[in-house]
Parts: C-alpha cells; structure tokens; sequence
C-alpha cells in the first residue's frame, strides 16, 4: 500500500527526578514538534515518570507522587489532543501492590487519550530484581497508515524482538532509552538494516554524548540526529520514495521476507 510522507520528531529531553518539570519540558518538546509539521513526537525512556536507581532520579518507589504523575499525564494527553500529534512518551506505570511498576511507553493518541502502551519485557537483572515487573508480547499501533513498534533500552540486546517487529511488517521502531552506550546506537543501525525499517532512537539529554537522540533510515544509514547534551529535536520525513531507501525497501525487504520462508530453499 502507498502511505503519504510522515513527519515524525525524535526528543532528546532533559529527564528530572520533578514529575511536574519532566512534563513542561515534555509539552515545550511537543509543541516545537507541532510547529515543523510532525505527526508524532518520540520521547526517552522515562521522560516523565524519570527513571530508577542511583545513577538517575528514582531511588524508592516510596519517593513517587503518583498522583502528581497521572495530572501530568492528563495534562500531556489534553495538549496531544489540541495539537493533533500522536506521542511516544517514556514513564513508569504504576500496578497493585504488591506488584513492582512497569517500566513503559504510552500512545497517546491525537485525540487526546491513551490508545496503547508498551511495557518492557526484556529488564537487566537489577531491574527484574528490584524495579519492574516485566511485559509481554508486541505493541504495534498505526498513525496515517504507518504501522509503529516500539522497545526500550537493554531491549537492544535481544534481536528476537526486532525480528518479530519486522515479521508484522512495521515501517518504523520507536525506541525509547537512558543509557549513555555508544554501542546502543551501533546496534539501532544494525537492527534497522537488517529488517529495513525506519528506527527512531530517543535519548535522554543526560545520556546524549555518547548516544544521542536520532532516526535511521532503513538501510541503516544516520537520517537526521540531535546535536549531543542539549533539550532538542530531530524532525525527519519517512518517504517510502526516497531514493536513499529504494533497494532497502524495495528489494532488500521483500526479499528477504521470501527468503526466510521455511520451504523456500
């Protein structure tokens, strides 16, 4: 099927341990988004909720005020919903106790509410231990006839999961970490090759010098990227014309499609 050109914009927002300054800065991020023309706007892994452990901003989930999170929420939803622009937003989600929160994506909708949610099913060892109670199974959502997966962070490791992404045939991964790894984005270029789908990769600004926010093209190539330690963004136009993606897309997809059919050899 032939999709109309999409605008899409990859935050690299600045992630406080203040619920409520995590959601100005997120709304500021949208509307700079709204005004170059995108559709959706992609945000790190725990933009709004920030993120666990001593080397960021949650030390106990004792410390969360949930319900300063969920107005902050609301208020995000509202603006998606008066711009008309989808929104892949980081933040932990809170479960009965005793259970340990998920560490997600929302889908907020340009309608204003939340039309899915991502919650991460491959955690490091202190997470499982400590922090999150794992997800399960794919998060797959369509804006304007393209078709979104989405992952988090140490999911990098675990190619299975951008295999049966690329098995439902999406057009564009978002991808949502705090992790300054310059090897996170060598693997993002590798995963974006090998399935020939568009990979949008938000970073934190805290962890942008060595990985910072950007969008690959299908063939694994940079397409646009976020200048390092700075609250900004990257606006990139998916055009299944593109020349620079033509064998990527048109050949290199489909055929390998056909090529891992279990009979075809």
């Amino acid at each position: 099927m032939t999709k109309s050109p999409i605008i899409i914009a990859t935050a690299q927002s600045f992630v406080s341990k203040d619920v409520r300054e995590n959601g100005v800065e997120i709304r500021k991020l949208m509307t700079q988004a709204h005004k170059q023309g995108a559709r959706l706007v992609n945000f790190p892994e725990g933009a709004m909720s920030g993120y666990v452990d001593k080397k960021a901003q949650i030390l106990d989930w004792a410390d969360v005020d949930w319900a300063a999170l969920r107005e902050e929420l609301e208020l995000t939803c509202k603006l998606a919903k008066e711009l008309k622009v989808w929104v892949a937003l980081g933040c932990n989600h809170q479960l009965t106790a005793p259970n340990k929160p998920h560490n997600s994506i929302y889908i907020i909708s340009d309608e204003g509410n939340i039309h899915t949610r991502y919650d991460k099913q491959w955690c490091s060892n202190n997470e499982t231990l400590n922090w999150y109670t794992p997800g399960n199974g794919l998060t797959i959502f369509e804006v304007d006839g393209w078709r979104f997966g989405c992952a988090i962070c140490i999911e990098i490791q675990f190619p299975e999961l951008f295999m049966s992404y690329a098995a439902e045939q999406i057009d564009c991964l978002l991808y949502s970490v705090y992790r300054d790894d310059t090897m996170f984005g060598i693997q993002a270029q590798a995963y974006a090759a090998c399935n020939n789908f568009w990979f949008s990769l938000s970073s934190a600004q805290q962890a942008s010098s060595s990985l910072p926010s950007k969008m690959i093209g299908p063939s694994g190539q940079i397409q646009t990227s976020c200048e390092s330690n700075k609250s900004t963004l990257c606006i990139s136009r998916l055009d299944m014309s593109d020349e620079n993606y033509h064998v990527a897309l048109n050949h290199a997809r489909p055929w390998r499609a056909i090529a891992r059919q279990p009979d075809f050899y």
